[in-house]
């Protein structure tokens, strides 16, 4: 009996030939990593061109005097305090959410949905500073094609043509982010009830979960570029 085995089964028997996931990674997760990849381009492409419009111009507002005020309790101040908040609110979150992706594993389902109630109300505080922030942006004068007044701008250490770009910029990717965020908070609330009903128990695995957290965890990590181009740079 010939037991030679053609050239095109040899090719049939490789890791990529069909029936066995690549680099031993689970379908739905892989999809979630090209997902991020791509949208990752999105947020560079942003980011790129605020980058280029800020070290093009001779004047830019000064993030010090932009974002001293803590809505509600100070208009002046308190330099990137609050913004600090916002952005301690979004890292604890990140945490929660491991925590909710390592008691998955465990298949503790207590757990889980103990931490992802924190993670979803991590997100809806962090929302919440940001709608506050941008309300009292706003109440200054900063909007999309709108700016302070030129006593105001003086202030700021910029011209009418920086600040207005700033604004633009600010407004625009700082609400895309918003957005993500939004949406992690529904997908994190989705998979909330589904633990909550038991789903990942019957199917016998909470990798839903950790699919969750990686959308999470890349929707802070924008945040930390984000937080450095606006506030610090």
């Amino acid at each position: 009996m010939n037991t030679t085995v053609a050239k095109l089964d040899e090719v049939k028997n490789t890791p990529w030939s069909g029936g066995k996931s690549p680099f031993s990674v689970e379908y739905g997760k892989l999809m979630m990593w090209f997902f991020l990849v791509s949208d990752a381009f999105t947020f560079s492409a942003f980011l790129v061109y605020y980058g280029a419009q800020r070290f093009s111009k001779f004047t830019w507002p000064d993030p010090d005097v932009v974002f001293q005020s803590i809505p509600g309790i100070t208009d002046s101040g308190a330099p990137l305090v609050f913004v600090g908040i916002m952005t301690f609110i979004l890292i604890m979150s990140s945490v929660t959410m491991v925590l909710a992706v390592e008691a998955g594993h465990r298949n503790s389902r207590k757990e889980v949905i103990g931490w992802m109630v924190a993670t979803v109300i991590g997100g809806l505080m962090f929302l919440g500073c940001q709608a506050l922030e941008w309300s009292h942006l706003h109440h200054e004068g900063f909007w999309w094609g709108s700016v302070p007044s030129a006593e105001v701008m003086a202030t700021l250490g910029s011209d009418h043509v920086s600040t207005l770009q700033f604004a633009n910029l600010f407004f625009t990717i700082t609400g895309f982010h918003g957005f993500h965020v939004t949406t992690g908070i529904v997908l994190n609330i989705i998979v909330l009830i589904q633990t909550l009903n038991g789903t990942f128990e019957r199917r016998g695995s909470y990798l839903m979960v950790e699919k969750v957290g990686l959308y999470w965890h890349f929707v802070d990590l924008v945040w930390v570029f984000v937080f450095t181009f606006f506030y610090l740079v």
